[in-house]
């Protein structure tokens, strides 16, 4: 699965792209611990991050620039918020993947990355995705 990290910020704000978020001054929320914590606080040069319990709630209470998310919950969010909206492109891209110990023989490798091809290629992954309310487009190829 592939997993994008977004911002949200107000209609009425200068930010066209996610790229503009990224600025002296402006305060950007976001989950305390979240994958996205650690990516922004190691890529951003000009922004100040503010953790909270939720970014949305940070960004909330402490009228914040922008606040930083998942896609999925935080385009809900602003689904429910006439004066927010989304930056595009993604800031960054949480790829979830499958793993074993590399002292596994290499048959058991091999069935682990047949098997997750096929899932992906039978559209039990994208079905599984659909079943849980989740967005079945998070679906991503499988690594060779």
């Amino acid at each position: 699965m592939h997993i994008e990290g977004v911002y949200a910020a107000p209609v009425n704000s200068a930010f066209v792209s996610a790229d503009d978020a990224d600025q002296d001054g402006v305060r950007i929320g976001v989950k305390r611990g979240s994958a996205y914590d650690l990516y922004l606080s190691r890529t951003l040069r000009h922004a100040t991050v503010v953790r909270g319990n939720e970014g949305v709630d940070a960004f909330h209470a402490e009228g914040l620039d922008v606040a930083a998310g998942i896609r999925q919950p935080l385009t809900a969010h602003v689904s429910q918020h006439a004066e927010l909206r989304l930056l595009e492109p993604a800031f960054m891209t949480i790829r979830q993947a499958m793993g074993t110990t590399k002292e596994r023989h290499p048959k058991t490798t091999q069935f682990l990355s047949e098997l997750v091809t096929e899932l992906v290629a039978s559209g039990f992954i994208a079905e599984a995705l659909r079943h849980s309310g989740q967005d079945p487009t998070l679906t991503a190829s499988p690594a060779v």
